[in-house]
């Protein structure tokens, strides 16, 4: 995770005299990058942090987190209330980021068959699925398991890069909203950092067999197409505790770990916020 100061610019006698309080602007923006999260503080006793005008939760030492989408470009603006009651301003400027991108001729894109009969049954299905998944991430809480470093949650080959995406000519497709991790069937999945189990489930028609965990704040970690599930709803889990197992559950083509991080509805990318794997320990007695 990235942790950034903002600078507190206090004025001297001259503003102690002052008949009203003037505002603060720093002058010097913040920077981060498309599909980041950002972890940054405030002088401690700030309060009423927005982004463009969201309202961003701090905590009593002045930290907050931001999500930054994964197609946005450009420059956002942070407000916040000094604890003297000033009010202040600055700049988050966002950079683009090199995303692994596959052309394919647009030949290759098989169009919709308007004429193809509806299947309701799996529509109604799919719908329960998703309202599920919607309701696991909806659940605001004040837990500051955020603030723990990141652990990976499995050791394996990252397959499938957060961001990733096909074009077929100029068409594009859904972009890859999280990290593979290839491993063996059976490979133990932990949390990255501690959470609450909000759901425990499946197999789902697309993610398979899914946990999502809440880390607090909005930030929370689905982990997909697991061939076993050894969690439960509710349940609080400790950082490296084992929530289930790798598999290919729902849609998957082999044995991975889809991991997809969000903040409030923001998908961003979990791959940046862990340390350089390790490689696996040698084996007893070699």
């Amino acid at each position: 995770m990235r942790l950034l100061a903002l600078p507190l610019l206090l004025a001297t006698a001259a503003i102690t005299g002052a008949a009203a309080p003037l505002p603060v602007h720093v002058a010097e923006p913040l920077a981060a990058t498309q599909g980041q999260i950002l972890i940054a503080s405030l002088p401690a006793g700030s309060h009423e942090l927005t982004l463009d005008g969201t309202p961003v939760h701090v905590e009593p030492d002045g930290r907050f987190m931001i999500g930054i989408d994964r197609d946005f470009a450009g420059s956002m603006a942070l407000r916040w209330v000094t604890k003297d009651g000033r009010s202040a301003h600055r700049m988050l400027n966002v950079t683009a980021r090199p995303w692994d991108i596959d052309r394919l001729p647009a030949r290759l894109l098989t169009p919709a068959d308007p004429d193809a009969p509806r299947n309701l049954e799996w529509e109604a299905k799919r719908a329960a699925e998703v309202a599920q998944v919607r309701a696991a991430r909806a659940i605001p809480s004040d837990y500051p398991f955020w603030r723990a470093p990141f652990r990976w949650p499995a050791t394996g080959r990252i397959s499938t890069h957060f961001g990733s995406q096909r074009f077929y000519g100029d068409t594009p497709a859904s972009y890859h909203g999280g990290m593979d991790i290839a491993a063996p069937s059976g490979t133990p999945v932990t949390a990255p950092i501690p959470g609450v189990v909000r759901l425990a489930a499946g197999p789902f028609s697309l993610e398979g067999n899914i946990v999502i965990l809440d880390h607090g704040r909005g930030l929370s970690s689905a982990m997909l197409h697991l061939s076993r599930i050894d969690v439960a709803a509710g349940q609080i889990v400790r950082q490296g505790e084992v929530i289930g197992a790798i598999g290919s559950t729902g849609r998957s083509t082999g044995p991975h770990l889809h991991w997809g991080l969000t903040w409030n509805g923001v998908r961003v990318d979990p791959e940046a916020l862990l340390p350089p794997q390790l490689p696996p320990a040698p084996e007893a007695g070699r």
